[in-house]
């Protein structure tokens, strides 16, 4: 099954935006139509947000941005895309008439996915000619950064249209979860609904403040769900025994009456007005679109600290992500294969992002550093040493760094890295790392760097094996013609 060259997203709202900026920001080309007077300028703000969020979440090189358009009907949008995702409003009859027009101007073998949060896929088909392909996708929002994504089936729903939704889904970073069986709002929003019940009685019932409700979510439990989520979580608080003790003693507390689940509070309009104002005040002020930047933020945190987990395998989402970076390192790694040795190599280009930036407005230290160590990478890759070699036991290791910053990077501002080797032997590997101003070509900083080769499992330098070393001698015997570069050998403090 080929992967999504064109999709096609109906509704550009906060889901419709999140797909939008997911399929563009993995190289996809996107249609929208969206009757909305202001829908451009609503997903150009998504997608500003889930930008920055990318340059902060990954460095592997992530595909040249999908081309966005906006078309004025709903057939122009959907003519020729392999994934069409529907996200209007969640009221059964316009979904039903939305999808029906899909399903009569969408290429035959295009596949049709709702972003409903709770309707039956059989009921949102009913009236289709072709309703085989047509299946719920329900994703998390922000759509760009959580990967999870419901997939169900309705009642003719085809097994092959699950199949290819799910295939479809890894390549752009995300993860479909087939629900066996339709039910009103299947799994995720059932067990927030219950969760969202019994907080509306705590705050009803004055028991504690919003603030308070999500404190005690945000410093407890809610940080084992971001990796274990709450089986294997209950799994641990079992102690030894595991599952099934935990079952035994806590199982009799089901028949308490701890909760309300089973009751319906009244949100009424003191209600309503009560968590609101509690509301308000918990913001501070901050805009909807700034809890969204901070809320991205520490969601790139947990994904990269879920990353590094389980001795450097990944856990959870963070397992995800690692995967997903495998991909777009084996897609866009190569690239550098054909670089002229008649010069520096230009192995790194990028932009300035907000996440760089400092108190200062300029690119923060750690970042000159990120992009020498990608230049580094980059290098790596071309003379094979890429993830499978490093996966199988060797690698090269930075021992030595000195940076030099000559200029200012500045937000937005377009830059590039070259690369020069100086020496070679068996064992390493001599640096000489330059980022440019893209536009002017001016020296912003350089990195000196030495790297040994090392056996990763025995915690030594070891010879590189022979393939690696013939292809960095023919780049090292070219750059040998090279002048050395100014500030070779310089130390803190030594005069120009």
């Amino acid at each position: 099954m080929t992967g999504i060259t064109k999709a096609a997203c109906i509704g550009g709202g906060v889901i419709g935006g999140g797909w939008i900026a997911r399929f563009l920001l993995a190289g996809i080309d996107v249609s929208v139509f969206d009757p909305h007077p202001e829908a451009s300028r609503i997903v150009g703000e998504v997608l500003s947000n889930a930008e920055k969020a990318y340059a902060m979440l990954t460095g592997a090189p992530l595909p040249p941005r999908g081309r966005l358009t906006f078309e004025t009907s709903l057939q122009e949008a959907v003519s020729g895309a392999d994934w069409i995702q529907e996200s209007v409003p969640e009221r059964l009859d316009l979904k039903r008439r939305v999808l029906t027009e899909i399903d009569a101007a969408a290429r035959p073998d295009a596949l049709i996915g709702s972003s409903t949060s709770g309707l039956l896929p059989s009921d949102l088909q009913r009236d289709m000619k072709h309703p085989e392909r047509l299946f719920v996708a329900h994703p998390y929002n922000p759509v760009y950064l959580l990967p999870l994504v419901e997939i169900v089936g309705g009642e003719k729903t085809s097994k092959a249209t699950i199949e290819a939704a799910m295939e479809r889904l890894a390549p752009i970073g995300m993860k479909g979860v087939h629900i066996a069986k339709e039910i009103e709002a299947f799994v995720g929003d059932r067990l927030l609904e219950a969760l969202w019940r019994e907080a509306l009685w705590l705050i009803h019932d004055d028991i504690c403040t919003v603030e308070t409700l999500d404190d005690v979510i945000r410093y407890s439990f809610g940080l084992r769900w971001a990796q274990m989520g709450l089986f294997q979580t209950y799994r641990i608080a079992g102690g030894e025994a595991g599952m099934r003790h935990f079952l035994a003693q806590f199982g009799p507390c089901l028949a308490w009456p701890w909760t309300k689940l089973t009751d319906v509070v009244d949100l009424d309009d003191t209600l309503i007005e009560k968590i609101g104002k509690q509301s308000d005040e918990q913001a501070a002020g901050l805009s909807i679109r700034a809890l969204e930047r901070i809320r991205d933020e520490n969601l790139v945190g947990i994904l990269q600290a879920l990353k590094a987990g389980n001795d450097g395998k990944g856990w959870g989402a963070g397992q995800l992500l690692k995967d997903f970076e495998r991909s777009l390192w084996a897609a866009g790694g190569g690239k550098t294969t054909t670089a002229d040795r008649s010069g520096p190599l230009k192995l790194v280009e990028t932009k300035v992002s907000p996440a760089w930036v400092d108190y200062n407005g300029h690119m923060t230290e750690h970042r000159y550093l990120q992009v020498f160590g990608d230049t580094s990478d980059a290098l790596l890759r071309l003379i094979g040493v890429d993830l499978a070699y490093v996966e199988a036991g060797q690698s090269y290791y930075t021992v030595e760094t000195h940076i030099r910053h000559l200029g200012e990077a500045k937000l937005g501002q377009a830059i590039h890295s070259t690369c020069q080797i100086l020496a070679i032997d068996e064992k390493r590997l001599h640096l000489f790392h330059t980022i440019h101003d893209t536009e002017s070509g001016a020296v912003l900083a350089t990195a000196e760097q030495m790297l040994l080769h090392v056996d990763t499992e025995a915690g030594k330098a070891t010879p590189a094996p022979v393939a690696v070393l013939d292809k960095a001698n023919l780049i090292a015997a070219a750059h040998a013609k090279l002048p050395p570069p100014d500030g070779v050998g310089r130390h803190v403090s030594q005069k120009r």
